[in-house]
Parts: C-alpha cells; structure tokens; sequence
C-alpha cells in the first residue's frame, strides 16, 4: 500500500471512530493489566463479566495477593485457561510489589518480564494506560494487516515492525484501537463484511470481489 492510500486508510476510520477506546473494563494501570492477560483466548466482554467483581474487591496487587490465589481463580473460572492466569495473576502481582513498589512500569522490557505478560501484553498496556504510540499486533491487526496490503509480515513482530514505519504519527497512537476494531467487526476471519468496510476501495484482497456492495 502507498504512503498516501495508508494515510486515506486510516484518516477514514478516524472519521468513522475519533477516539477509539479499548472495550476492557478496568480503573487504573494494574487492573488494565489484569484485564488484558485474562484477554489471551478470551472476549473482552467475557472478561469484563469476569472481573467486575474481582476488580471492586482488589484494584491493587497487594489487594490482589491478599485473596488468595483460591479465590480470584473462582472469580475467573469462566475464561479459558483460567487456572494457568490465576498463577499469573498472583505471581506478576508479588513481582510488582517487589521489584516496583506495586506500581506497573510503562517500559515494554520490563512489562515483559512479569509472568503472563507478552509483548502484546505490555504494548496494550503501554498505549492504553501510558499513552505510548505502540502497536499491539494480536489475531485481528495481523490479518487486516496482511489481508489488506496495509502492512505484510510473517509474523507478528513483522507486522508490528512494518506498522510502526509507515503508520503517520498523527495516527500513530490510536491505530492499533481503529485495527483491533476493524478486523472484530467488520475484516472477520471467516465472513468479512466488505459490502460495509469503509477501506474497501483501499484494500488488496483478491477475494473482497466475492463481498462486493449490493447494487
């Protein structure tokens, strides 16, 4: 994709969306933390009916350590993987007290290091709670990404990689939320709704001739 279509691209679901915000519910930087390594293989709103509860009982690790892992694993026992992120949950939280004084860092190499926390993890994080410009490349961004031209990559650090150069800084801090938002619900995996996607004449998907606009 050209630089002028990539700015097109995305100076159109600005205009659809001009400030994006993430669908996760959470109240300061450690329960968006919480609530985005509960997100691996999981709804946001499976996770946000999840945690509204857990969150008013511990919005604090030291909060959070004190229930015990008994309890927050019987707060999110309907997410998938629940037992392995209950572990998570309690052995990120003890590292946060220890290691930085139970505030969450806003570095990508020292998010990383806390059990749970990958790079998407911490990038969510860093955007979202620190308004960093970075790009969190998770199932959604890497298929709009490749499917549309917009940013090929084999990978998702490829992807990330390659987004990051050429997204203009004007968009740069709310384009992973305009992606995210654009491959979950109208660039689906299985069924795209090319009849209604606001790029449609932008993208280089072959098979969006097959979705084409009802006459």
């Amino acid at each position: 994709m050209k630089k002028h279509e990539v700015t097109e691209f995305f100076t159109r679901l600005r205009a659809e969306n001009p400030e994006p915000r993430s669908e996760l519910e959470y109240s300061n930087p450690y329960t968006l933390l919480i609530a985005v390594v509960l997100s691996a293989q999981a709804t946001d709103a499976g996770v946000n009916k999840a945690t509204k509860a857990l969150f008013r009982k511990a919005d604090s690790p030291v909060k959070m350590l004190a229930l015990g892992l008994e309890v927050v694993r019987d707060h999110i026992k309907t997410i998938g993987l629940y037992n392995n992120k209950a572990k998570n949950i309690m052995a990120l939280s003890e590292r946060l007290i220890i290691e930085h004084g139970g505030n969450v860092p806003d570095t990508l190499e020292e998010l990383v290091k806390l059990p749970g926390v990958g790079r998407k993890t911490a990038n969510v994080v860093l955007n979202v709670a620190f308004g960093q410009p970075t790009m969190a490349v998770d199932t959604h961004i890497f298929r709009v990404s490749n499917r549309t031209g917009l940013a090929h990559g084999k990978n998702p650090e490829e992807v990330e990689a390659r987004l990051l150069k050429i997204v203009p800084p004007e968009f740069a801090l709310n384009a992973h939320h305009w992606l995210i938002l654009l491959g979950r619900y109208t660039c689906k995996a299985r069924k795209p709704l090319c009849s209604r996607c606001p790029v449609r004449d932008l993208c280089g998907w072959k098979e969006k001739e097959n979705n084409k606009k009802p006459a």
